[in-house]
């Protein structure tokens, strides 16, 4: 039944936003705005695969998870297609479908104009931008098969503020990154909204994270004063947005950019 044929006033609003039971593979999910979204998605009741390229830290956070949730790890390096490819094959060894996939597996690099090297553009670009483009393709097949009218397979790519504002910090590669992450979720919108997969972005502000690490350390009542909310971004802001995005609630929403910042972006 497709939802448009529901009756009116047929509404349960635990299953509206429920992924219970969904399947769901965050890349850069062992730390951070990933680790955030996995959390949530797991306590929420999904099957979570958390990727990257630290296998200590996957597992740490599985045991911190404990028997809250269902998380799972595949240790993977997707600074090359061969190693989306990878990822993708292992995942299809465990799964025959997969309802969500988060792109969130990212880089930074900050240097001064003058010395910014091409070593950054290339490894910030490879992460940032190609292995969304090369994961997604790769795991199209798998999210077709879990797809249907009434509640599509769900893309979410992690973009940032830095892609839509001006980054105070000389990170050239890594706002360049992000705005052509923002683009490219349109561009696959558009080519996949006929499988029914939707392409959403979700664009952080100040969060606890790796990379905001050591600025929140220097300037972190600094950085909340910026917010006009006042404060930093919290985990369960980040889980909360990508479990709407992932549930049916979701469904109609499709090749979005929306900022998660307290209010940074729509103020300026």
């Amino acid at each position: 039944m497709l939802s448009n044929d529901r009756a009116p006033g047929d509404l349960d609003v635990d299953d509206l936003f429920s992924i219970r039971g969904k399947c769901a593979l965050v890349t850069g999910g062992g730390s951070g705005i990933g680790w955030m979204i996995a959390n949530g998605y797991a306590r929420a009741g999904a099957r979570v695969y958390i990727a990257s390229r630290k296998r200590a830290e996957l597992d740490a956070r599985i045991a911190e998870l404990g028997e809250a949730g269902d998380c799972r790890a595949i240790e993977a390096d997707l600074s090359s297609e061969a190693g989306c490819n990878a990822l993708g094959d292992e995942l299809e060894r465990r799964e025959p479908k997969l309802h969500i996939l988060v792109n969130n597996a990212g880089a930074n690099w900050g240097a001064p104009f003058a010395e910014y090297p091409e070593s950054a553009w290339d490894r910030v670009l490879d992460v940032n931008v190609k292995a969304v483009f090369a994961l997604t393709r790769r795991l199209t097949p798998m999210l077709e098969r879990a797809a249907c009218d009434d509640d599509p397979a769900r893309v979410v790519n992690v973009g940032s503020v830095d892609g839509i504002n001006v980054p105070a910090l000389q990170t050239w590669a890594y706002g360049a990154s992000k705005a052509a992450v923002h683009h490219l979720t349109r561009m696959l919108a558009r080519e996949l909204a006929a499988r029914r997969i939707t392409v959403n972005a979700v664009a952080p502000g100040p969060f606890q994270s790796r990379m905001m690490r050591s600025t929140l350390e220097r300037l972190g009542d600094r950085v909340a004063e910026l917010v006009p909310l006042g404060r930093i971004g919290r985990p369960d802001d980040m889980a909360g947005v990508a479990i709407f995005l992932a549930s049916r609630a979701g469904a109609f929403v499709d090749a979005a950019l929306i900022p998660v910042d307290g209010g940074i972006t729509g103020t300026r």
